[in-house]
């Protein structure tokens, strides 16, 4: 749909014919800029009704030129469709684990088995997708943590780096605390005002590295309005082959740190969970999704895109092409005196 900013410039369209019958009319040369040896040629141009002055091209493109400066001062616009925007997001931290244990093959996906982190990756890019509205950030730690995204409305670049990402790139062991005072220093440099501040943080071990407790990051976390799901994944027991033949039974999950990971959470207002397979890790991000809902769209935004300088452009065009034929015209009325007064 297209409309016009500011519609009451277009009453400057008669404002031309206004002042061609209020001001007085400009006194005529007191020289002579040609002088031929009669004037009678010229009189019938000057006796010409204003009818057939209005013939002329110029009038024309100068009355044209006219009314598209008019119609750019307006601001004609573009409404676009109308667009469903969310009223306001979070921030949200996703801090995932690239410990060696990490490579354990206790988890299902799509009937193979796989690794902790290729599981992590599939569920956790589907949460990333349905969190439409909410600024993003991804955290990867190991032995030492690092920021991998900072808080963006990307989800994209969230998602690419995240799927990028492999096992032991941070170090083999596990930094619980300094991957939560990172997130906590990021939040708290945060300019943008939200209402939410959330971090999830998946690991499959305890803290085993790092210079900050666990339990001391998240007391600064309760600090800064920084609410923590803590998620524990991997399966219970795993079939392994026996060294004296046959298989056996393992805890593949016996190094993780339920109890820390539960304290971090209660301390900041968030809940712990614990993924024994892909489907229960499926589960813990859309309850995550339950707990945080995203923030419903607002109807009603269209976006305007403003097209003045169309109709300003064609106009100077047309004040050039006005201009230069003037200088063309003097230049041939130059010329003719010159030859005038070498005849003469």
């Amino acid at each position: 749909m297209w409309s016009l900013a500011w519609p009451w410039a277009l009453l400057a369209l008669p404002l031309p014919l206004i002042m061609r019958y209020l001001l007085p009319e400009a006194r005529g040369m007191s020289e002579a800029g040609l002088r031929v040896p009669s004037i009678e040629s010229f009189r019938t141009l000057m006796d010409r009704s204003g009818a057939e002055q209005l013939l002329n091209w110029r009038f024309w493109v100068a009355a044209l030129a006219w009314i598209l400066l008019v119609l750019a001062a307006a601001r004609p616009e573009r409404i676009g469709d109308e667009l469903d925007v969310p009223v306001a997001g979070r921030n949200l931290m996703l801090a995932v684990d690239l410990s060696g244990s990490m490579d354990q093959k206790d988890f299902e996906l799509g009937g193979l088995r796989v690794d902790r982190l290729t599981a992590t990756k599939a569920v956790a890019s589907d949460f990333i997708e349905r969190r439409e509205g909410d600024r993003i950030g991804l955290i990867l730690f190991g032995e030492r943590a690092y920021l991998q995204v900072p808080l963006t409305l990307d989800r994209e670049t969230v998602n690419v780096l995240l799927l990028e990402a492999f096992i032991g790139l941070a170090g083999e062991k596990t930094a619980i605390g300094d991957a939560i005072t990172l997130a906590v220093r990021r939040v708290h440099e945060q300019k943008v005002n939200v209402g939410e501040q959330v971090l999830v943080l998946l690991t499959d071990g305890a803290n085993t590295a790092g210079e900050v407790d666990p339990i001391k990051a998240a007391e600064l976390a309760q600090q800064v309005g920084l609410r923590i799901y803590t998620i524990g994944i991997g399966a219970e027991q795993l079939e392994v082959a026996s060294l004296i033949g046959g298989r056996r039974r393992i805890n593949p999950s016996a190094d993780l740190d339920e109890d820390t990971l539960t304290k971090i959470a209660g301390l900041t207002g968030g809940r712990y969970f614990r993924a024994t397979d892909t489907a229960s890790l499926q589960d813990i991000y859309k309850l995550v999704d339950e707990l945080e809902p995203v923030e419903e769209p607002e109807s009603g935004f269209r976006p305007v895109k403003s097209y003045y300088f169309v109709p300003l452009g064609v106009a100077v065009a047309l004040v050039a092409l006005l201009s230069l034929t003037s200088l063309l015209k003097r230049f041939a009325l130059s010329r003719a005196r010159e030859v005038q007064t070498r005849a003469g």
